[in-house]
């Protein structure tokens, strides 16, 4: 017998753990792997930070590719050129924009001041009404505490606008972000399948088909996600906007709008614009209308949290709404707006990955890549020979 062994046959190095329970041992082999995962995400997360003022707009650039994608095949599809269809859907989005922001402008141009004075007026009201009604706080001290609490806004305004955007943003990043959102827009309708192999052609060529695959499923859950966002945003703009026309709160055309906005962040965004009509209701109307604009704004999202997310949202993008809350409230603290904004279609991207990857829903033995480079290059051989044959034919007629 090896003198390195015990009688039973176990090694006297290995007999320590052989001691422990499987339990444990189990248990610890799992810590060290997630500890290492956690490692890694960690550090992901880090340089995305340092890198931030280009992945934001990029992921932008990828959300406005998924919906403007569909306009520009169906021109391809019809045999149109394809920077007809890329600038065609440029336009309609520039145009929706331009009527979005030309509403709100104009419907506020007169009506901001008069709101501003109007919102003053009701404070001294409520300050009267605290002091004749003897609450024991008097109005000198909340008039006090609020000048306080203004200061201290002033005097990090700066902090917090970069704390909600996730970024340090000044005029030259903010430029320099919107030009970079455009060209990779622009990139990406007009060759962002080449793109895409171009960056699987660094992977393996093993690993060409089961991330063609996964990347294929994320992309078809973020394009769902995007045009079913639009729709609930829209159902959520004209539920509070026409409560508000019906209550007779002023501005509804702005109120819409900022609520269509906001709801492209999921639940936080309508509430809070919600809050806002419900503001300017009771700087206005008064508390009784107030609090009927605010019963219109819960039901709106009631209808938004317990039928349009679970069941068109739901069925879209495949995550439960509990999934939804959590990824827009850690998005929201990790990087502020753009976390709360892109949380949802990146885990909704995620989930169809995983699930592609774990179903091995892809076809085997089949590089998409070299596949891809073979058709265009079969394609672009035709070309060159029908070109070649008009020519010919040209020569032909003119002798």
């Amino acid at each position: 017998m090896d003198e390195h062994t015990t009688p039973n046959g176990a090694s006297k190095g290995g007999s320590a753990a052989s001691e422990l329970p499987l339990g444990f041992r189990v248990a610890a082999a799992w810590s060290w792997r997630l500890i290492i995962i956690g490692l890694a995400f960690a550090g992901f997360l880090w340089l995305i930070v340092q890198v931030r003022i280009i992945v934001i707009p990029l992921l932008v650039a990828i959300l406005l590719t998924a919906l403007l994608a569909p306009v520009v095949e169906w021109f391809v599809r019809r045999g149109a050129p394809r920077w007809m269809g890329v600038l065609t859907a440029l336009v309609l989005f520039v145009g929706a924009v331009w009527i979005l922001i030309s509403l709100i402008v104009s419907q506020l141009k007169h009506g901001l001041q008069d709101l501003s004075t109007r919102s003053e007026e009701v404070w001294w009201e409520m300050l009267h009404w605290i002091e004749d009604n003897k609450l024991g706080i008097s109005a000198d001290q909340i008039a006090g505490f609020f000048s306080q609490l203004m200061k201290a806004v002033e005097e990090n305004q700066g902090a917090i606008w970069n704390g909600a955007l996730g970024v340090a943003t000044s005029a030259g990043q903010f430029v320099t972000g919107l030009l970079l959102t455009i060209f990779s827009l622009i990139f990406m309708l007009i060759d962002g399948k080449r793109i895409w192999y171009w960056v699987l052609g660094f992977l393996p060529a093993r690993a060409h088909a089961p991330f063609d695959a996964a990347g294929h499923a994320g992309w078809v859950s973020v394009g769902q996600y995007v045009r079913v966002q639009i729709f609930v945003a829209f159902v959520d703009a004209v539920g509070i906007g026409a409560g508000a026309a019906l209550l007779g709160v002023p501005l509804p055309i702005p109120i819409a709008v900022l609520v269509f906005l906001g709801s492209f962040i999921p639940f936080l965004g309508a509430i809070t614009t919600g809050l806002l009509a419900a503001f300017i209701a009771l700087v206005y109307n008064g508390p009784i209308n107030a609090l009927l604009m605010l019963g219109v704004v819960i039901l709106v999202n009631q209808i938004e949290g317990h039928v349009l997310q679970p069941l068109v949202m739901g069925n879209a993008v495949k995550v439960h709404p509990l999934g939804v809350v959590l990824a827009v409230s850690t998005g929201a603290l990790l990087a502020g707006i753009p976390g709360a904004l892109f949380a949802v279609p990146l885990a909704a991207a995620a989930n169809s990955i995983v699930n592609t990857l774990v179903k091995r829903q892809w076809e085997p033995g089949i590089d998409p890549v070299a596949d891809y480079h073979r058709r265009n290059s079969t394609a672009a051989e035709a070309k060159h020979r029908a070109r070649h044959v008009a020519k010919l034919t040209r020569k032909k007629g003119l002798s």
